[in-house]
């Protein structure tokens, strides 16, 4: 199986093209702008998404949906996770059985409160489905930077398929059994993104920034755990890993809107400043209302919903965090285990 295509032409989904093409693969790059389209086919570049990076011969963009799903054996679904049911939608039609079936995009729809792999599920049953999340900025990946990531899926042999599949010698993929978790790492940490942007954006420093980062991966585990998933996916690359990458570098959308939003924009003025998805804001209402659904405490991701929803001031919001009952640092830990202090 050689034959890949990715729906959607971003800067994450191009990014992938460029390193599977680098194997070898054929690669078709489905592209619903027209101008794109023909800079992609004529200048092998995607100036809007992906600019300075060259793309190989062997990535064939096209905008006929049809082509790209029955010509290949691997379908990558490269959208914004807004758009992953329609998508989806779309090409169920094109689709045979034997086919599998790539996710990339991070992200819980907001209605449903779905994860990805759930509502490609919901429409290709028969499909083997994986997903593929980790500390991966599309910038580096396409410049051959070395990088390391995490696929996942219900079924063993499916993982380990697609990680032979995406594996480079600069693109080091491992398997982790548990989808759950590995969707809801790679999810969850933009709004802890989000954060520590805002934190920047205040002019704060670093002790602020690890302290939303720490306690940020404290409540997306509480949250994932109570979800189904397990407890030390958190500690690896779809966890803290990508945490840590979208909370430190400018790369990161994420972290550029929190800035942005901590100097004083306002949330619309971030999102009208550029075509890129920000996954974050989308996310944060979706685990605002999982967190109230599981009654799990989530006080940084409360508070962020509070600032980009409900018109609440981030200099007020870090008082509130910052002012909260004190307690144990592992509180989970400490109501399953027995912990012996000595008396004073």
């Amino acid at each position: 199986m050689n034959k890949v295509s990715i729906i959607g032409s971003g800067s994450w989904g191009t990014a992938n093209a460029i390193s599977l093409a680098s194997k070898g693969l054929d690669v078709k790059l489905w592209v619903r702008d027209d101008e794109l389209l023909k800079e992609i086919n004529e200048k092998r570049e995607n100036t809007t998404y992906l600019p300075g990076v060259t793309l190989s011969n062997k990535i064939v963009a096209s905008n006929d949906l049809e082509y790209c799903c029955k010509a290949s054996d691997i379908i990558v679904l490269g959208t914004p996770s807004h758009a992953i049911r329609d998508t989806v939608k779309n090409i169920k039609k094109y689709i045979n059985k034997e086919q599998y079936i790539v996710n990339l995009a991070k992200g819980i729809e907001n209605d449903s409160l779905c994860r990805m792999s759930q509502i490609i599920e919901e429409y290709l049953p028969q499909n083997p489905v994986a997903v593929l999340s980790g500390p991966n900025h599309a910038e580096e990946v396409a410049r051959n930077m070395p990088s390391a990531t995490v696929v996942s899926s219900k079924y063993k042999k499916v993982a380990e398929f697609i990680q032979d599949i995406f594996m480079t010698p600069r693109f080091r993929v491992y398997v982790n059994p548990d989808i759950v978790g590995v969707e809801l790492g790679g999810a969850l940490k933009n709004i802890i993104a989000l954060g520590a942007g805002i934190s920047d954006g205040l002019g704060f420093g670093d002790n602020t920034k690890t302290a939303l980062m720490t306690r940020g991966i404290v409540e997306i585990a509480r949250l994932g755990v109570a979800m189904g998933a397990r407890q030390s996916t958190f500690s690896g690359l779809s966890g803290v890993g990508d945490l840590i990458v979208t909370c430190t570098s400018m790369h990161s959308r994420n972290r550029r809107a929190g800035i942005a939003i901590g100097q004083g924009k306002t949330l619309e003025e971030v999102l009208g400043s550029t075509k890129m998805v920000i996954e974050g804001v989308r996310t944060t209402k979706s685990a605002y209302q999982l967190a109230k659904k599981f009654s799990i405490e989530m006080p940084i991701t409360q508070e962020i919903y509070g600032v980009l929803y409900k018109g609440s001031d981030v200099k007020e919001s870090v008082i509130k965090l910052m002012t909260r009952n004190k307690t144990h640092e592992i509180e989970e830990l400490l109501e399953t285990e027995r912990v012996d202090w000595k008396d004073a």
